[in-house]
């Protein structure tokens, strides 16, 4: 199953950014990515045995458990690549969780399942973003557009993308609250413990 970590957008950004997509809309190359689909990408897995579920949900647990809840925030859009003929348009995100969740998911899934599972994210430098949408066909490029967007990010999840002749369909197979240091006292008072039988 194609699987890859992510982090899904409230409503009232995700509306901000389906208006935003109206700038490319008019043109024939740009395809613009689903409203229901908008995203942060954190980890992308590519195609992974079902038995590696139980580790990687696992490990977003863990992970959840250890990154607090952070604010994010969308200032302006870009171009990959930035220099040439682009082939993605994209918001850029900030936030202070965003590289320990991606550095955290990219050293764990190296630890639980081995390098070649990050054969699919390749060695590219993690940049937070939200593709807006993609180049098809020759189309200009749009003039930078500015955000001043912000939202609470509690929760990333688990995601299988299964590829359709008319898109991909996400299916969301787990998701991970954040808690960071609430979570790990939670954890390590003993009231909390499940008690045996």
């Amino acid at each position: 199953m194609r699987l890859f970590y992510a982090i899904f957008l409230p409503e009232d950004v995700r509306r901000v950014l389906v208006e935003a997509q109206g700038k490319v809309s008019r043109y024939k190359g740009w395809k613009e990515v689903p409203p229901h689909q908008l995203h942060l990408t954190l980890l992308f897995l590519g195609e992974r045995p079902e038995e590696d579920l139980e580790n990687l949900v696992a490990l977003g647990h863990r992970l959840g458990r250890q990154v607090p809840p952070f604010w994010a925030r969308l200032k302006g859009t870009g171009y990959f690549p930035n220099e040439g003929t682009p082939r993605v348009w994209f918001a850029k995100a900030e936030g202070e969780g965003f590289g320990p969740l991606a550095q955290g998911l990219r050293e764990g899934v190296r630890e639980l399942l081995g390098e070649g599972a990050l054969e699919a994210e390749g060695d590219r430098a993690f940049k937070p973003h939200i593709t807006l949408a993609r180049r098809k066909a020759p189309a200009p490029r749009v003039p930078p557009l500015v955000f001043g967007l912000t939202w609470p990010v509690e929760v990333f999840a688990l995601v299988r993308s299964e590829l359709r002749p008319k898109g991909p369909v996400y299916t969301i197979l787990e998701r991970f609250p954040l808690r960071g240091e609430h979570g790990r006292k939670q954890e390590e008072s003993p009231g909390e413990r499940p008690e045996d039988h």
